[in-house]
């Protein structure tokens, strides 16, 4: 954790002028999955994710020098145009922690203003792409009163540390297309600390993948992710799930480089369920699965036996489906997506995505 820590970063003040950054960063999906972690948020297994496109959180920092002498963070945030005092205090708490890595925070009042483009909270990976586009916006602010990360691989790599240390998931998204992150050791650089871009290591049809995320519910789920990954410490099957990882890894990289779509369906849909069988696993145990979630398996697994497309589902951590499938299909696709899913839908809603660039400075 050392490595980025630096008390030198300092302001003048007196030559400060309000200003602000702005960086739209997405969520992402993780094929094989991240559950279970150690230390300073330090995942237990490797995982490699789709970095999606329209599902994403835009973070305004405005900030200007500190009008008082307190010591400590000065901080209004708004999220969804509204104050929340849950994530103001969890913003606070995290940006406490940055200071060794950022100090002039300490010098400056801050107001946030951040939105999503999904439902918060309903298992589409919010605190990845919220921690992401934070984290990002730091950086910015460093690079800009300092000069320090002017090289777009060395600003990359500590937006993706810091992110880690904010949400695990969140390192991922900074990325384009897909990224590994976790030590793996077939894989040139990858580490814990940070995830690593696979733009260069995939299939052309991997990078125009869609991603139909099925709404089942947008209510916030019952487990936190934070309290799903504490579990792993007791759950009986942690070990095992360790290695199955490394070894589905592994089968994955091949399959990515390849562009073998349908066995691409085979480990997805693994992945997916030995997500939530950990969750039924754990002491106590719990499920985020809802009846319709089941449902739209159902519909997708025969779909697939039917037309023979490569089609397939995976889940994050809560109920809704996210429909993968390439591009080639996507007309035949939109009709099963119409006739069979939406009405299984909260409401009818879906959201359409695709595997995208990665963040975005605004």
């Amino acid at each position: 954790m050392s490595a980025y820590i630096n008390p030198n970063l300092l302001l003048d003040t007196t030559g400060i002028e309000p200003g602000h950054v702005v960086w739209r960063s997405p969520s992402n999906l993780a094929i094989i999955k991240y559950w279970g972690k150690y230390g300073v948020q330090l995942p237990r297994n490797p995982s490699i994710s789709f970095t999606l496109a329209n599902s994403f959180t835009e973070t305004i920092l405005d900030y200007g020098p500190k009008q008082t002498d307190e010591d400590g963070i000065d901080l209004q945030m708004e999220f969804n145009g509204t104050e929340d005092v849950k994530i103001q205090q969890s913003t606070h708490a995290f940006l406490q922690k940055m200071l060794p890595f950022f100090p002039f925070l300490n010098q400056l009042s801050l107001k946030i203003r951040t939105a999503n483009s999904f439902p918060h909270a309903a298992g589409i990976a919010s605190s990845a792409s919220g921690m992401s586009a934070l984290s990002l916006c730091l950086c910015s602010l460093e690079d800009r009163f300092f000069g320090t990360l002017g090289d777009p691989k060395t600003f990359d790599r500590k937006a993706s540390y810091i992110s880690r240390l904010g949400s695990g998931s969140a390192c991922r998204s900074i990325f384009p297309y897909m990224s590994l992150w976790g030590e793996y050791r077939p894989v040139e650089g990858s580490s814990n600390e940070y995830a690593i871009p696979m733009e260069d290591h995939i299939h052309e049809v991997f990078k125009g993948y869609h991603n139909a995320i099925m709404i089942v519910s947008s209510q916030e789920k019952s487990v936190s992710s934070r309290a799903g990954h504490a579990l792993m410490e007791d759950n009986p099957y942690a070990d095992a799930r360790y290695r199955q990882a490394n070894e589905r890894m592994e089968r994955l990289l091949q399959i990515l480089k390849d562009g073998d779509t349908q066995a691409f369906c085979t480990i997805a849909e693994e992945e997916a369920l030995t997500l939530h069988a950990l969750m039924m696993a754990s002491t106590p145990s719990y499920t985020l699965l809802h009846p319709n979630t089941l449902k739209m398996i159902e519909c997708i697994r025969e779909y697939r036996a039917q037309t023979g497309h490569p089609v397939c589902f995976s889940l994050d951590a809560g109920p809704n489906i996210h429909l993968l499938y390439p591009d080639s299909i996507k007309e035949e696709v939109q009709l099963l997506i119409d006739s069979e899913l939406v009405p299984l839908c909260e409401r009818g809603f879906w959201i359409k995505d695709w595997v995208g660039e990665g963040p975005e400075e605004l």
